[in-house]
């Protein structure tokens, strides 16, 4: 999404536009037939999986929305995961919905422990209430069990900011306020790489929270590269960003063709549903709460 074909005399380069030189040979074709140099798979947008056409013209709740039965897409995902945890790279996309419930930090950090993670892209939202969470047990003050607010609890945020760059980073953070659990701490823990992509109205941000915009976005396009299934949760503007960088298939180290499976689950219809309004047709969308979905498919994974 969001880039150009150009040809090198060679061989044909997908790029971003900002990365274009003069004098390069970009493909201009807008016709989908071939005629004018772009070809578009006419089959069904996920080529690898087409449906066969229903035989009814009509038909009710043909879209996703609240009232869709999920009970299959959690099946799939378990399949899907299992795989890609020995023979895949598995990206999840996340919002700070996660930091704000004991469970799903919880959830969260059992499937790092248990391979089921191989980076992490967010915000500085995340990992802040999550470091929250782990060092004052709250998130933006609030009891992230009780859901009770703490007196002066909206100082929390910014009085875990403020100590995390007086020990000089995350790491250290960690260890001189022996933190023992969470999402960061498990990232750091088991060695998974995590970037945090920065916005104009962040608090402080956290030391590793990257403030240049194309800087982060280069970041983040060199994890989904070779990504072959993205799980975008809880956040609008960060799944459309991955949506736009992670391609529809990737091309193994055999030499085999395989769709990169990429879910957005939020209790948002507009949300779950908005990648495929701008373009990333293989996004399958999920409604539901976040917290409750990944405490589920911790228990599908991890149960015994």
């Amino acid at each position: 999404m969001d880039c150009v074909p150009v040809y090198d005399g060679c061989r044909i380069q997908v790029k971003e536009p900002r990365r274009l030189r003069k004098g390069e040979l970009v493909i201009l074709g807008r016709t989908e037939d071939g005629s004018e140099g772009i070809y578009v798979h006419p089959n069904h947008p996920n080529g690898f999986n087409a449906e066969k056409e229903m035989k009814d013209v009509f038909a009710f709740r043909t879209g996703r929305s609240r009232e869709t039965a999920f009970s299959r897409d959690y099946d799939e995902l378990y399949d899907i995961l299992r795989h890609d945890r020995d023979h895949g790279k598995i990206v999840w996309v996340m919002g700070p919905a996660f930091a704000f419930d004991h469970d799903a930090r919880e959830a969260f950090s059992a499937l790092i422990a248990n391979g089921y993670v191989d980076a992490v892209l967010a915000g500085n939202a995340l990992a802040t209430h999550d470091l929250e969470a782990a060092w004052l047990g709250t998130a933006l003050g609030q009891n992230i069990y009780t859901t009770e607010l703490q007196p002066n609890g909206h100082y929390n945020h910014l009085d875990t900011i403020n100590r995390v760059k007086q020990c000089g980073g995350i790491t250290d953070f960690i260890k001189q306020e022996n933190i023992d659990n969470g999402i960061i701490y498990s990232c750091e823990k088991y060695g998974i790489p995590y970037v945090l992509a920065g916005s104009i109205r962040d608090d402080g941000p956290l030391p590793p929270v990257i403030g240049n915009a194309y800087e982060a976005q280069d970041r983040m396009r060199d994890v989904v590269r070779d990504a072959t299934t993205v799980l975008c949760l809880a956040t609008t503007l960060h799944s459309i960003a991955v949506g736009n960088m992670t391609p529809s298939y990737r091309v193994m180290p055999d030499g085999q063709i395989r769709e990169v499976y990429f879910y957005c689950v939020d209790i948002s219809e507009f949300t779950a549903n908005k990648l495929s309004d701008r373009g990333s047709l293989s996004a399958k969308g999920v409604v539901t709460n976040v917290q409750d979905f990944i405490v589920t498919i911790s228990k599908g994974l991890l149960r015994r």
